[in-house]
Order: C-alpha cells, then structure tokens, then sequence
C-alpha cells in the first residue's frame, strides 16, 4: 500500500467515522471497495512464464468510480472512444457553477438536482446553438459533473465540452470562428431561468427533501422568497478554453471524466489521527497544506460519493447515444473524412500497457524472456 493514500486514511479511520455519521448503500461500497483495492481481499490474477516457469501475483483492483487507484485505465479508454468522435470544428469548455445558496438543498436531493442540471445546462446551450444568431446548428455536446471545490468543500458545476460546429435542420454543416459563439451574460441568464422553471415544478414535500439544513423551505412562502433570491443574483457560467486545435478537447476534457475529490499525490502526511493534503487557493493563487482530522477528511471525501447508478458524464446534441452513430457518418462525410481514430479498441490489455504507459508485463522478472501469460484468476482472498 502506497503511504500517504487515501485508502491508509480509511484504513486508520473508518470504523470511527462510521460510528458518527449515517452512510448510504452507494457509500458503505465505495468505503469497502477502496479499504479492499489491491489488498489481495479482492482476488488476485496470476501470470506464469513459458520459459522458466516464475509466477506473479497480482492484486485485483476494485473498479469503484470513486477509488483514486482505477482511474487511469477507465480514463485512457474513454479518450480513446471519444476520440474517434471528434469533428474538424473549434472546440470549447464551458463551466456551469449553481450558486451557494442552493447547495444545502441539492445535498439532500442529489439525484433529482444533479440530473436537473444536466437538463438545466443542456437545454440551454441546445436552444441558444439553435438560434441562428449564434450558430444556427445542433453541436455536440459532452457535460461532466463534480461536486467539489479543491479544499474538498460542497460545490456542484458541470465541466463541457462543446463543439463549436454541428448539423443544422436540413442536415447542413455549421462551423463557428474560433471564439465562442454565445455571450455568456446570455447563456447564464438562460441557464438561470431554466433551472429555477425547472425547480420550481419540482416543488413539493413528495419530490424534495428538506433535511434541517434547508427545512424553512417546506413554507411556500418561503420558497418563493428562495427563488425570487436565485433570480435576482447572478448565475456563474464562464468559458474556461477555447481549442482550435480540435484534436487536443478530447485529451483536455479527460482531465475531468474520471477524476475523484482528490487523487493521492495531493495528499502531504497521513497519521492514525490527522491528515495533510494540498490544495490550490484561487483567492491568493498559491497552494495551501490543510490539516484535518482523519473523520472530518472521509466526512469531505465521501459526501462527493454519487448516488447509486448516477450517470455523471452525459452527451448531448449530435452525440446523443439514440443517433449519435447516424449522425457522425453524416458529419465525417459533410467534413471530408474521419480526421480521429481510436488508437486502442482492438488491442490486448497487455498491449494498452505497453503502448500508454510502457508497461510490459509480458516480460518475466526472473528470466527477463517475454513469456508471461495469464494463468488463472480468483475473486476473492486466498487467505
């Protein structure tokens, strides 16, 4: 096990902070799932040389989304996928931010309030690409949720990527100039207003919960001060990058799609009772060492947990899963070509090691022939 990790803070600490805090279903696994990734408590893989006869062992991983060990694979082959779907248009990253004020009440609803901004933000930048004041066409759209600031404190926003071009209603092909092509004043009040229309048909003490954070809202009256509030204060939306080197959104957005709260090598110092971990001060543009206890570290760690079965990546416009196929033929064909190929989706997992991170776990140890092969596999402990 790796020191200063995320799993040994869980290891030290998890029975005392489930003794403090109530748990999900989704986060009693993802607690157990990193405490057991790649402890040999998972199963193991064994590898045998052809030459010699040496045998590896090697531990399972757990695969759970929110472990910062198994990313990196799921990671690589989501680009790869992407990336054969990239067009030869600008590409652009926008940030949707939902104010402070909503946070108590989107914690005690996730699962309702996270897939109301997925609409919120998809409908908005669906309908404004639509008008031909700004481009005319359908883009494509891919949309990420987080849920954390760097100090690991509560902070719902979408990560998006836009293609800067599309299909138009007569199946035409629109491209934009390499900057945005939606003033964002623009495309945050229409956010806004779609968000609160959406939420306010929401309301009701059957769709929402209103935990003691957030319980004066059970008044209509308050609620309506609540939303008369969120429409008078301005709404964050920023374009973060613009790419015109279409090829690079993919790799950049990748940056996001499998990233947890915090990854490991943030993490400074890890005792049986406190921790240490890094993170960037946007107020003073330095890096900051905050120290916690280890309970108050999992409580910030595990409330970005999602919900069960919660998709957090979603694709829009021409990627729509339903005619995402169709239409890319299409796009390729208006553009002259696939510019993109995925590098990967044929090969051996032994051969992905090696082409992306020079990993050859064909070569024997002892020996040095590259004769290992897989012989075998359990998925739970041999002990």
């Amino acid at each position: 096990m790796k020191n200063n990790s995320i799993q040994q803070i869980f290891q030290h600490s998890f029975k005392e902070y489930a003794t403090k805090y109530s748990l999900s279903d989704v986060q009693w696994k993802a607690a157990s799932s990193i405490m057991d990734c790649k402890t040999g408590r998972l199963g193991v893989n064994f590898t045998n040389c052809q030459e010699c006869g040496h045998i590896e062992t090697h531990n399972n991983s757990c695969r759970n989304r929110n472990c910062p060990l198994c990313q990196a694979v799921l990671k690589e082959l989501w680009v790869d996928a992407r990336r054969a779907e990239v067009i030869d248009t600008p590409y652009f990253h926008v940030v949707f931010t939902l104010p402070a004020q909503l946070r108590p009440l989107i914690f005690a609803n996730q699962k309702e309030l996270y897939s109301l901004l997925h609409k919120a933000a998809s409908e908005t930048l669906l309908e404004l690409c639509g008008n031909r004041k700004y481009l005319g066409a359908t883009p494509g759209i891919i949309q990420v949720l987080h849920t954390w600031k760097k100090d690991l404190g509560y902070h719902p926003h979408l990560h998006i990527i836009i293609s800067g071009g599309g299909l138009t209603k007569t199946r035409k092909l629109v491209k934009s100039k390499a900057n945005f092509f939606i003033p964002v004043p623009v495309l945050a009040s229409k956010f806004k207003g779609k968000f609160i229309h959406f939420l306010d048909k929401l309301y009701s003490p059957e769709k929402l919960v209103f935990s003691d954070s957030c319980k004066e809202l059970k008044s209509s009256h308050r609620w309506s001060e609540f939303t008369y509030l969120l429409r008078q204060i301005n709404w964050n939306v920023n374009i973060k990058e613009a790419f015109n080197g279409y090829g690079n959104a993919i790799e950049y957005l990748g940056k996001y799609t499998h990233r947890v709260a915090i990854s490991n090598w943030r993490i400074v110092s890890v005792t049986e009772t406190q921790t240490s971990y890094r993170a960037f001060n946007s107020r003073t543009k330095q890096e900051d060492i905050i120290t916690v206890s280890n309970v108050e570290f999992l409580r910030r760690f595990m409330q970005h947990v999602l919900p069960s079965g919660f998709q957090k990546i979603r694709y829009y416009g021409f990627l729509s899963n339903r005619y995402k196929k169709e239409n890319l033929k299409l796009l390729f064909k208006l553009i002259g070509g696939q510019k993109h190929f995925s590098l990967y989706a044929n090969i051996s997992s032994e051969d992905f090691l090696l082409k992306v991170w020079k990993i050859n776990i064909r070569l024997c140890p002892h020996c040095k022939c590259e004769s290992m092969r897989p012989a075998g596999r359990t998925f739970h402990s041999l002990n």
